[in-house]
């Protein structure tokens, strides 16, 4: 499935000679072919050559959108094969870099993009004035040799940033606005990545933005550039219109900082609390006319709607010049700003204050909504369909190894630090081999604490956060796509993550990843297509305190604890708990701990 929905000013006068696309169109990627030009010729990925085995599966990445990031000039397509094309309104090309692209980010006139290996390269006026069509690898670059390790890039819109894999944020293109955090008097751009500020842990910015905002490593936020609109966020307090200094911004709303995105005018954060109801919500800043407030604020307020009911969850959210889009969980599609291209996709040009929802043509696909993203460019705007990397179960595992009782290997670093990880985990990440958790526990003898937390997220994420550092764990790494693939539905529902077993009036929230691995009874019951979506409560109280204790405990950590005393009832009673889960049993395996354990007290 490749389809992708597009509206607005029309960018691929290839596909419709339309100058404005008031409602949503499709268009889709062909096999190998990337485009089907009417008077164009037709552009292979592949050499003719090529195995037609290997080409049959490189073909279903090539044409399956990983990511678009989009200007007024450019259109870029990343595939989940690591290519990338570049279209524009007359041209459609191959991006001619040799290393897999991990990202793409366009700007007004500059693009970047970010290899596997930690490289970027750029091209752009402001980048190489000289030869502003070529990339060049502006990592490179940098003054410090070990800094030169790249792990994301954004564009503003005359402005490119890079953060280290050493958590460093460097600034390159125009300062005409202050946004690289110098007066711009003094600097008025750099041809050469400059340092902007340490440990950072995300960067925000967007294509149409002079402005940038950096979270640091203690969840504070800093941000510079243009702000003659409130569009950093800063509060009333602060008049001026360019800010040249990385700056704190206060009022924080309560909670995790998902993303932040920065159009030319106003800006939209989007926060996740627990503690509240509904858990996401997006708070905006910024100009009146395309802030979703109805109203101008100079600092980051929440945009109340009746279209957000608790029951419908923000997927995911995407900012262009002049208008924001959001995704739903119960399919909708809501917007609200700038309309003059219909990039609202509203069917006519009528601006709007407030959020409204956006019809859609009927989705092909029966997907969770999750399955498709949304990309607002400059004045056009994105719908496509493109699942997830499900390997890159981050948020599941950093749940589980929060569980401390439960993480029972300790690896120790070159300084004698001691890093916990949980046994299960590295079970099936490190292909369920003993020997390779010695190997990984050579490795990490023989690094700081601060690289050794950066392979355990690669290994935990499968994300590769330090190329360098991934060079050297890879070969141990064991992929499991099963595995992965069962994990779908879980990682794609927020809702799904924890099942509820309830006893005795009390209630066990145990994470689905947890319980998929261990049970066919669950991996069935999750995975059902025509299973109901809500979690289920169900009633186990045939278990003892202590049976289900043992249960609870083993299904984490495949051990049972020693202070437990084991009777002849616990076993009958477990055994049937065996049965009734259909527990995948590993060797040595429940019921033969509980028979040692028993023997071994009897014999005492």
């Amino acid at each position: 499935m490749n389809d992708c929905l597009f509206f607005g000013e029309n960018l691929f006068l290839f596909i419709t000679q339309k100058q404005i696309i008031k409602k949503p169109i499709q268009f889709k990627f062909e096999n190998s072919i990337l485009f089907k030009f009417e008077k164009q010729k037709q552009f292979k990925f592949q050499n003719e050559n090529e195995n037609e085995n290997e080409n049959e599966n490189e073909n279903e990445n090539e044409k399956q959108i990983k990511q678009i990031s989009s200007s007024s000039y450019s259109t870029i397509f990343l595939f989940k094969n690591g290519k990338a094309i570049e279209c524009s309104k007359i041209n459609t090309e191959k991006i001619q870099i040799e290393e897999n692209i991990q990202k793409v980010t366009v700007g007004y006139q500059n693009e970047a993009i970010l290899t596997i290996e930690g490289n970027v390269f750029a091209k752009g006026y402001d980048i190489n004035p000289n030869k502003s069509k070529e990339f060049i690898n502006i990592s490179s670059l940098i003054e410090d040799t070990n800094d030169r390790i790249i792990q994301d890039i954004i564009s503003g819109k005359n402005s490119i940033y890079l953060l280290t894999s050493n958590q460093n944020v460097y600034g390159i293109g125009s300062n005409q606005y202050c946004q690289l955090g110098f007066d711009s008097e003094t600097l008025k751009k750099t041809e050469k990545p400059i340092l902007m500020m340490k440990n950072v842990s995300k960067i925000f910015s967007g294509t149409t933005s002079n402005s940038v905002i950096l979270l640091n490593s203690n969840q504070e936020l800093f941000g510079c550039g243009n702000n003659g609109f409130g569009q950093l966020g800063l509060g009333e307090s602060r008049k001026e219109k360019e800010i040249n200094k990385l700056t704190k911004i206060q009022n924080i709303p309560k909670g995790k900082i998902i993303d932040i995105q920065m159009g030319d005018l106003h800006s939209i954060m989007f926060i996740e609390n627990q503690n509240e109801n509904p858990k996401r919500k997006l708070y905006s800043t910024g100009d009146y006319l395309y802030n979703g407030l109805g109203k101008q604020s100079k600092k980051f307020t929440e945009i109340k709607s009746s279209l957000f009911g608790n029951d419908d969850i923000i997927v995911e959210f995407s900012v262009g010049r002049y208008h924001t889009l959001i995704l739903t969980s119960n399919s909708k599609l809501i917007g609200f700003g700038r309309n003059f291209y219909s990039e609202l996709g509203t069917g006519n040009f009528n601006n709007h204050l407030f959020p409204i929802q956006i019809e859609l043509p009927e989705l092909r696909f029966n997907e969770d909504i999750s399955n498709y993203h949304i990309y607002c460019g400059e004045c056009t705007s994105f719908l496509y369909y493109s699942p997830p990397y499900f390997s890159n179960l981050e948020e599941d595992l950093i749940k589980l190894f929060e569980r401390k009782e439960f993480c029972n290997i300790s690896f120790k670093t070159e300084n004698g630090e001691i890093i916990e990880a949980h046994k299960l985990i590295l079970k099936y990440r490190l292909n369920q081999n003993e020997n390779q958790i010695e190997k990984l526990q050579e490795i990490i003898s023989k690094k700081s604490i601060k690289e050794s937390n950066q392979i355990f997220e690669m290994i935990y994420s499968n994300r590769i956060i330090n190329p360098i550092l991934y060079s050297e764990i890879k070969e141990i790494i064991n992929s499991n796509e099963k595995i992965e693939e069962t994990m779908k539905r879980i990682y794609l529902n927020e809702n799904e993550k924890d099942f509820i077993i309830e006893r005795k009036e009390k209630q066990y929230k145990f994470p689905k990843l947890i319980l998929i691995m261990r049970s066919e009874l669950y991996r069935g019951m999750f995975l059902s297509v025509t299973e109901d979506k809500s979690n289920k409560v169900t009633d186990y109280s045939e278990l003892s305190d202590k049976s289900f204790q043992i249960f609870e405990y083993w299904i984490y950590s495949n051990q049972i604890k020693n202070e437990i005393e084991i009777t002849q009832e616990i076993i009958d009673e477990i055994q049937i708990g065996i049965d009734y889960f259909q527990l995948n049993q590993t060797n040595p395996n429940l019921f033969d701990l509980l028979i040692n354990k028993f023997n071994n007290q009897n014999q005492n």
